[in-house]
C-alpha cells in the first residue's frame, strides 16, 4: 500500500512551522477525512458541526480560529458560506 501523498505532504510541512497546535492537526485531519470520503477531489462541502464533532473541538472561538488560520498559513483555501442553507467550501491545497 501506497503512502497518501497529501497526508504525508502535510505532515512534512507542519514538522518545523511552529504556529501549528494539536487542534489545527485535528482540524485538518477532520477535513481530510471529507476530502477522503470525497474521493480526493476538491472542494470539499463542509458545516461546521460536522467539523467540530469529527475534529472533537468543542469552542466556537477556537474552531473559527483554527480554519481561519489554516487558511491564512495556506494549508487551505477556506470559502465560506455565511448562509445556515449552503455548505462552505474547502480546498486542501498543496504543501
Amino acid at each position: 500500500m501506497e503512502p497518501v501523498k497529501e497526508l504525508t505532504d502535510f505532515y512534512a510541512a507542519i514538522r518545523n512551522d511552529n504556529r501549528i497546535s494539536t487542534t489545527h492537526i485535528s482540524l485538518y485531519m477532520a477535513l481530510f477525512q471529507l476530502y477522503n470520503l470525497n474521493e480526493f477531489c476538491s472542494p470539499v462541502n463542509i458545516t461546521r458541526t460536522t467539523l467540530m464533532e469529527a475534529a472533537k473541538i468543542s469552542g466556537l472561538a477556537t474552531y473559527h480560529k483554527c480554519i481561519k488560520d489554516l487558511h491564512d498559513f495556506r494549508y487551505i483555501q477556506y470559502i465560506p458560506s455565511f448562509n445556515p442553507a449552503i455548505c462552505s467550501r474547502v480546498f486542501l491545497l498543496k504543501v
